[in-house]
């Protein structure tokens, strides 16, 4: 994704400045558009950049304002006003609406030529739009290839400039709704998780979007204090979605498929227990250790020895003691939390709390007992 900050970080560009509206400079930028006329609009995409020397305004200030106006209701990523006969200065309420709207407006010298600026551009955007393809399908075929042709993989990342001999990260950001990220939201993502990782590699693959990544030195920002930036800044462009965020361990580039797997493990967790609030492989504590018991049978009946009579129980009488322990547990069985959540009475939380204590011969209140039970309940993620 291209925005008005990469374009314009070019030397060839230094001459035009951005004079209002500098807090869109992070829009997306799809083209150029040169336009002289404040009615051609049906001919204007969305997050194309306007270019007009306003040689058909006359010097009305009020036509130049309406342009503007227009060109932002249109999304437009920004506009260049080639300041000199036709525009002599930028009117003050051009400025005022830039600032206002955070949309930005570009004084260029009369004396740059229009034609260099969309050469300049249309070769920059050109060249980015391919190696943003040429990211993609590296990380498809590192990803969702059975043998990847690792040959093709190192070719492709030299040509980046990406250094191979170095650990690696996966990053996944998942959300809800069956529908791809818009492109806004992307970019939002991207920036705010570029603050800790240098993001290499990505690709949108059905609601989630994946990030190959190589976190940066000096950066102590937890992933937690990202999420919850994208969460509470951004609200406006989640909208209704959910979005859930996991990361993996670091690896070297031909076992990256390691950390993407583990990725998908952390969103599942959270996306099942959002009061984990764990993004990182690495801060999974208990669950990793459940993982790497090498005997599936020692693990399924620790599970069954603590839990299956108390299913077995629930099937039988039609109750839901499972559900009610979770909770009890979640809320370190403090009865005022555990009713309000499950909308019961006090006593109907005493009288569960007795019933599962007699089913199960143990007493719900000694940590001993917890801990075994609470790592059932999180073989039982694993597992099922």
């Amino acid at each position: 994704m291209i925005t008005l900050n990469h374009l314009f970080a070019l030397p060839e560009l230094e001459p035009i400045c951005v004079v209002a509206g500098k807090e869109g400079m992070n829009r997306l930028i799809s083209g150029v558009n040169v336009m002289e006329s404040d009615s051609l609009f049906d001919f204007f995409k969305e997050g194309e950049l306007l270019v007009t020397t306003g040689i058909n305004m006359e010097k009305d200030e009020q036509r130049l304002m309406s342009m503007i106006v227009n060109v932002y209701e249109h999304k437009a990523s920004g506009v260049i006003l080639n300041v000199g006969p036709y525009i002599p200065h930028i009117p003050d309420q051009v400025l005022e609406f830039a600032d206002a709207h955070q949309f930005p407006v570009f004084d260029m010298p009369w004396a740059y030529r229009v034609a260099d600026f969309v050469k300049i551009t249309v070769q920059f955007l050109a060249s980015a739009e391919q190696n943003q393809v040429r990211s993609k399908h590296t990380l498809n075929e590192l990803l969702f290839h059975d043998a990847p042709d690792y040959a093709y993989v190192y070719k492709e990342l030299d040509q980046l400039g990406i250094k191979t001999d170095q650990l690696f990260s996966i990053i996944v950001c998942s959300f809800d709704s069956k529908k791809a990220p818009t492109s806004s939201l992307s970019y939002i993502v991207e920036v705010t998780l570029s603050r800790k990782y240098r993001l290499l590699l990505s690709i949108r693959h059905d609601n989630q979007l994946i990030f190959l990544a190589v976190q940066m030195r000096g950066s102590d920002l937890p992933l937690a204090s990202l999420m919850k930036t994208i969460r509470n800044g951004y609200a406006p462009q989640l909208g209704t979605r959910q979005m859930y965020l996991g990361m993996g361990n670091e690896y070297p580039l031909k076992e990256i498929m390691k950390s993407y797997q583990e990725a998908l493990l952390v969103l599942r967790l959270t996306k099942r227990h959002s009061y984990l609030q764990i993004y990182e492989y690495k801060d999974l504590g208990a669950y990793r250790i459940i993982m790497d018991v090498q005997e599936p049978r020692l693990i399924e009946n620790f599970y069954q020895n603590y839990l299956g009579v108390l299913y077995r129980y629930d099937h039988l009488h039609e109750t839901d003691l499972v559900h009610f322990l979770r909770v009890f547990l979640e809320e370190d069985g403090r009865t005022s939390m555990i009713a309000r959540k499950e909308f019961i009475h006090r006593n109907t939380v005493l009288y569960k709390v007795k019933k599962i204590e007699s089913i199960l011969g143990t007493d719900l209140c000694h940590p001993f007992a917890k801990t075994n039970l609470q790592l059932a309940f999180m073989i039982e993620d694993m597992i099922k």
